[in-house]
């Protein structure tokens, strides 16, 4: 058995057959690129499994078109705000402990005042980002 891995350091892909493969050290956001060429083979069904702490709202808007995105928040507080494609926007404040889902197909984007920390679990292939 290896020892413990901090999520924060090295995520998580969970695949097909109930696969669980720890990631490569996150370094930016190239890293994603070579997770999805790693994971390609299992498609939709493939989820990331990761840990981010936030000091200030994101500076994009991304959207996952392929699956569900849950995102828990563990430590301080965060406003998510979700755009539908229907154009309307929702926004939910996020504490320790809660958390939300991200359907497929909608825009979302996190305010954080302070200091935040939540664990994503994402159907990643095709994601989008776009300005804030």
């Amino acid at each position: 058995m290896a020892g413990p891995r901090r999520l924060a350091d090295s995520f998580v892909h969970l695949g097909l057959g109930a696969t669980a493969v720890p990631q490569p050290p996150f370094d930016g956001m190239e890293w994603y690129e070579a997770y999805g060429v790693r994971h390609r083979a299992d498609g939709r069904e493939g989820r990331l499994v990761s840990e981010h702490t936030f000091e200030e709202g994101w500076p994009s808007w991304e959207m996952h078109p392929v699956g569900d995105e849950l995102v828990i928040c563990t430590e301080g507080e965060m406003v998510l705000h979700q755009e539908f494609p229907d154009g309307h926007r929702e926004s939910v404040t996020l504490g320790a402990g809660e958390y939300v889902i991200n359907p497929p197909g909608v825009w979302h984007i996190a305010d954080v005042a302070g200091r935040a920390t939540a664990i994503f679990v994402t159907a990643g292939e095709g994601t989008l980002h776009r300005p804030r």
